[in-house]
């Protein structure tokens, strides 16, 4: 819970003052150019993050904590304490201020305390809480705001006053930081009290695919049979990340997880939960999890035509894809969805053993009125040493500020490619 940010009286880099101001464009531009004046003797991505946790821009923090901001580095009066990190109701922010490397700053009571701060938070209600701790009868302004790069969150407002709705999310990052062995049937609940994009779902889900145990796996069966979407959509979140985090294909829980979800493609009729099951056979194929995605090519949701699309050309060799799954892609380059299209070209580029059909296909795509098709389509014609990539790539120029990071890797593709074909046509 906070009133407004933590000011600074420093001067600050510009990658601090952006992170500080909430500009998360001006952020990511700074980081993707990498140019910045000096800032107290401290690394400018540390100096960012501290700011951005002191204004509470958790999705900043997060960003920068991906780009190598070191929390060991900052002083812990730099930061707010954990308790106004509970508060906030940020997972984002309490995942920050617990990471691994600053965790033994607190002692042992000190995080049972805020476990029990974000228990009470979560079984009161942050509408209810907020209200207790206010004593205002005044209506509660509701927005829904980015908390990590990848999550978002309520936010409620009730006088001078703002608090994030993810406590749950929180009390089940404080528990894994306790080694605290939280049962299945409650994580799932805290999930499903909020929706898929909130980091209630990401942090049970990921807590329970950790497991690699019986229990956990026999959760994610019974949710398969659910009569809620939403039930039956956490079960295949669940199951996709068992097959994701597994050590190797042959692993005993990757296993079943391909089979259960090649089985499970094949029932489901919610378009949403379909393409989660699909997604969780994207990083395996075999001749049956192929024919599971091939059995949806032409689905009429774009999210479950994105997830074959994805699905295909991503096994261990995607050189030995079948004829039919080749000729999907084809299809697939052509899907009216932007989106797919991209997915498509991206997986036409694993295959990268010159096939004339795709290669063809991806270069009708240059001239797409889209950058990020023509991107894509420059990065598997140089994927498939295709030198129709070169003259594409110039066109397009240098990678625009803002999405440096993004286009450079689809266009360093090209660039390596001419730099191969240059060292061969040397004497």
């Amino acid at each position: 819970m906070r009133t407004d940010g933590h000011a600074s009286a420093r001067t600050e880099s510009p990658l601090a003052a952006a992170a500080r101001a909430g500009d998360k464009l001006r952020v990511q531009q700074l980081l993707e150019e990498r140019d910045f004046s000096p800032y107290q003797g401290r690394d400018h991505e540390t100096a960012a993050f501290t700011a951005a946790v002191q204004s509470f821009h958790t999705d900043i923090a997060d960003m920068l904590l991906r780009y190598g901001a070191d929390p060991a580095r900052v002083a812990p009066d730099e930061l707010p304490s954990l308790r106004e990190a509970v508060d906030s109701g940020s997972p984002a922010l309490v995942e920050a201020l617990t990471a691994r490397d600053i965790l033994d700053r607190y002692p042992t009571s000190e995080l049972e305390d805020m476990r029990d701060l974000a228990r009470t938070w979560h079984e009161s209600g942050t509408e209810a809480e907020l209200r207790r701790r206010t004593g205002s009868p005044d209506a509660i302004a509701h927005t829904r705001v980015q908390d990590d790069e990848y999550s978002t969150v309520g936010e409620l407002t009730l006088g001078a006053l703002t608090v994030r709705d993810g406590h749950g999310a929180i009390l089940t990052i404080l528990e894994e930081r306790l080694a605290i062995r939280t049962p299945c049937e409650e994580l799932i609940t805290r999930a499903l009290e909020r929706d898929a994009n909130h980091p209630a779902w990401s942090q049970s889900a990921i807590m329970l695919s950790h497991r690699r145990e019986q229990e956990s796996w026999a959760a994610a069966e019974t949710l398969r049979t659910a009569t809620d979407p939403s039930r039956r959509l956490f079960g295949a979140k669940l199951m996709r990340l068992f097959e994701l985090f597994a050590d190797s294909h042959d692993e005993e829980y990757c296993v079943l997880a391909v089979a259960a979800l090649t089985d499970w493609s094949a029932d489901e009729t919610d378009p949403g939960v379909l393409a989660e099951v699909l997604y969780g056979l994207s990083s395996y194929q075999g001749p049956r999890a192929e024919a599971a995605l091939l059995a949806h090519l032409g689905h009429q949701d774009t999210g479950v035509r994105h997830a074959v699309a994805a699905g295909l050309g991503t096994s261990p060799d995607p050189r030995h894809l079948s004829g039919e799954a080749r000729a999907a892609l084809l299809t697939l380059m052509d899907d009216p969805d932007t989106d797919v299209r991209i997915a498509a070209c991206g997986s036409a580029a694993e295959i990268a053993d010159g096939d004339p059909a795709l290669t063809h296909a991806m270069a009708a795509l240059l001239d797409h009125p889209d950058r990020r098709v023509q991107l894509a389509a420059v990065h598997g014609l140089a994927r498939h040493d295709d030198e129709r990539c070169v003259q594409a790539a110039q066109r397009l120029g240098p990678p625009r500020p803002g999405f440096r990071d993004e286009e450079r890797s689809y266009l360093e593709a090209a660039w390596r490619y001419e730099w191969r074909r240059e060292q061969e046509t040397r004497p």
